[in-house]
């Protein structure tokens, strides 16, 4: 499963990421760093985890597990819609990462990792900060710095808590 979700972590990590920096225009070092990140998270998870970690899903699991992500999916093309349609492009970013964060409160469940329960916590965060910034007329652009980089530092910081538990895990000789 992409070694243990934390691919999908590095990737939507630095989609988050790019969206947040989008704010700083015309700058290439963010873009770089971000891509830095998400390619050494990938690494790290190849050189770390164990071999188990990318097995596929129980097929019970498996079956949940693409469930939540196809709820989620079009909650997403509806919100991209409705805000689009509404004249709110602005409010995509901050009710996506709603989206996005409630959908780890089931995942953390099919997976038994309760740990999913905190980024599920800070991308609601992240959501709600930035509809706050946008009910205080603040711009466009803070929006999605605010959402984009507490987002990618939320998905990017469970993926090296990931990395990290399994490392250590296995240098105390442990089978996560």
């Amino acid at each position: 499963m992409f070694k243990s979700g934390v691919g999908f972590l590095a990737l939507f990590g630095l989609g988050w990421w790019l969206l947040g920096t989008s704010a700083f225009e015309g700058l290439v070092w963010p873009v770089v760093s971000g891509c830095a990140v998400a390619v050494g998270l990938m690494f790290a998870a190849r050189r770390f985890l164990p071999a188990s970690a990318g097995a596929p899903f129980p097929a019970d699991r498996g079956r949940k597990f693409h469930q939540i992500n196809g709820l989620q999916w079009l909650l997403i093309v509806v919100i991209a819609v409705v805000c689009g349609r509404a004249g709110v492009p602005v409010l995509i970013p901050p009710m996506v990462a709603l989206v996005v964060g409630l959908h780890f409160l089931p995942l953390a469940s099919v997976f038994e990792q309760p740990r999913l329960r905190v980024p599920a916590a800070l991308l609601i965060a992240a959501g709600a900060a930035g509809m706050t910034v946008w009910l205080a007329d603040g711009p466009d652009k803070t929006v999605r710095l605010v959402v984009g980089l507490i987002s990618a530092l939320s998905l990017w910081g469970t993926a090296i808590w990931t990395v990290m538990g399994a490392a250590s895990a296995a240098s105390h000789g442990v089978r996560e």
